[in-house]
């Protein structure tokens, strides 16, 4: 995926390439606020829990994009629609925001 994001002009890593593959969430959320990433999961509970506490203590984070399963198929063919649904949310500031993706409209 994030190739698919570098390809249309989208800053994007993955944990891996940041050294944090088998990391547990809050290590991955940690990194991101420091390294000025939004985080894209489909992990609703934890990532929303994680983000819901780091502002709670006074903390601001870079984005919590959020692309449920059942919106978005995880085969090849269809990470165009995340692709456009992660461009069309990063037209407006996402710091702080916890955006759930939606396909987009044709």
């Amino acid at each position: 995926m994030a190739v698919a994001l570098c390809a249309q002009g989208i800053e994007a890593t993955t944990v891996a390439e940041l050294g944090l593959a088998g990391s547990a969430d809050p290590d991955v959320f940690a990194a991101a606020v420091a390294s000025g990433y939004a985080v894209l999961t489909e992990n609703v509970g934890d990532f929303t829990r994680l983000a819901a506490e780091h502002s709670t203590a006074g903390g601001h984070h870079h984005g919590l994009l959020i692309a449920l399963w059942s919106r978005f198929s995880r085969q090849p063919a269809g990470s165009a629609a995340l692709v456009a649904a992660v461009k069309d949310a990063a037209q407006q500031s996402l710091d702080d925001r916890v955006v759930y993706l939606k396909q987009p409209t044709r």
